[in-house]
């Protein structure tokens, strides 16, 4: 790539990035160009759609849930390494209002990279409390993260009620349990 057509990609990202923290991921796309200082065409030359923007966003940040992942799978007993996991993936996605409903649409067309990054992820802690028996067997990943994300929609839109989140994730993972 061309240096000023990186450029104007890391500034297309770095605007992103800002503008979904503090709007939302349905922030307009040409307000996004524009603060990035290049067209709308330029944009959609880098990004041809909202969820090729928003992936390669989010894609920059999974290291450090990836990270996280790692880390609790060497210092935390099995089940509770997925639950904080859990929650971190949620603390996460909270900073990006939409980023949940986003990623739990059921195309995998829409922002496959983030979805890959966080199973893989996912899917190591959720095997070790499985075969550990503190999570049941008949639970995926992908039902994990639905739930996660479901939990942090609705949390958005309830932003007024105090310890919502710590319930509603408290009620879903006893749930998970193995009997």
């Amino acid at each position: 790539m061309r240096a000023d057509a990186q450029r104007n990609y890391d500034r297309l990202l770095e605007e992103a990035r800002q503008a979904f923290i503090v709007h939302g991921t349905d922030v307009a796309l040409e307000d996004i160009a524009r603060h990035a200082g290049v067209g709308i065409g330029t944009l959609y030359r880098h990004f041809p759609d909202r969820y090729t923007l928003m992936n390669a966003v989010f894609e920059r940040e999974l290291d450090g849930l990836t990270a996280r992942a790692e880390e609790l799978a060497e210092q935390e007993e099995p089940g509770a390494a997925l639950v904080k996991w859990l929650e971190a993936v949620a603390l996460h996605s909270a900073s990006y209002r939409g980023l949940a409903a986003a990623i739990t649409e059921g195309k995998d067309s829409h922002m496959p990279t983030c979805k890959k990054v966080l199973r893989g992820a996912g899917g190591s802690l959720l095997a070790r409390a499985q075969e550990a028996g503190q999570v049941r067997s008949d639970i995926m990943i992908g039902d994990l993260l639905k739930l996660t994300y479901a939990v942090v929609s609705v949390v958005e839109r309830n932003p007024e009620e105090k310890g919502l989140y710590r319930r509603l994730m408290s009620l879903a993972f006893s749930g998970l349990r193995a009997e």
